[in-house]
């Protein structure tokens, strides 16, 4: 293999961290855009889980989680220093994105597709992942990125999530009490960073011609 082979999803937030990654880094992969509803063979044969993003580094090596291929791709090289070498800022930084993987993700779906759990309805999952915001708007007030003045690991492995959120009710959204979260995601979606991993791909399938990206 001359690139990495990537199977992603264009809308996915964890596709989309993993890309942006790869792209920061300057690590060209071999691109193959999956339809959920219809996972390819091969993508199942290389991961138990069977959803995007995997990553096929080599014949031997297999990565089938984002924040897994984001630590891969930023060893390689971390032109901006997303990942942070202070002790206490690792610390926080894997707390929030645990909190966002967990937590916020779970009501996150329950929001974005509340007819699929109609016990409650969709205000009150939103007020559930509102914890989760309110954290961000607390560090956001006296920062303009997360953990530092620039972007890290932080904001490109949680952002995609919050643009994903705030896609759900975008009125609400525009009104709601987090002025500095807004402000942070308008930054981050105008980044030509991410407009560049966002380009639109056919699914891919067998014989298609090799797409790089």
């Amino acid at each position: 293999m001359n690139h990495p082979l990537l199977y992603s999803f264009r809308r996915c937030p964890y596709a989309i961290r993993a890309r942006l990654a790869l792209r920061v880094s300057d690590i060209s992969v071999v691109l193959r855009e999956v339809v959920l509803a219809d996972k390819p063979e091969e993508l199942q044969l290389l991961s138990a889980k069977a959803t995007v993003p995997v990553l096929v580094v080599n014949q031997t090596e297999v990565i089938d989680e984002s924040l897994d291929i984001m630590l891969w791709a930023l060893k390689q090289s971390d032109p901006h220093a997303w990942l942070l070498s202070d002790a206490g800022s690792i610390t926080e930084c894997e707390r929030l994105i645990l909190e966002n993987d967990n937590d916020f993700k779970s009501f996150l779906d329950r929001y974005k597709y509340a007819d699929r759990f109609p016990d409650h309805p969709p205000e009150f999952y939103r007020a559930q992942a509102e914890r989760f915001l309110l954290v961000l708007e607390a560090r956001l007030g006296t920062s303009p990125y997360l953990l530092a003045d620039r972007p890290t690991l932080a904001d490109m492995a949680i952002f995609p999530f919050i643009r994903q959120f705030s896609n759900v009710d975008k009125v609400w959204f525009e009104q709601s009490p987090y002025p500095h979260l807004r402000a942070w995601l308008e930054r981050l979606l105008v980044l030509p960073l991410f407009t560049g991993v966002m380009g639109k791909y056919i699914k891919w399938q067998r014989n298609d011609p090799v797409v790089i990206f």
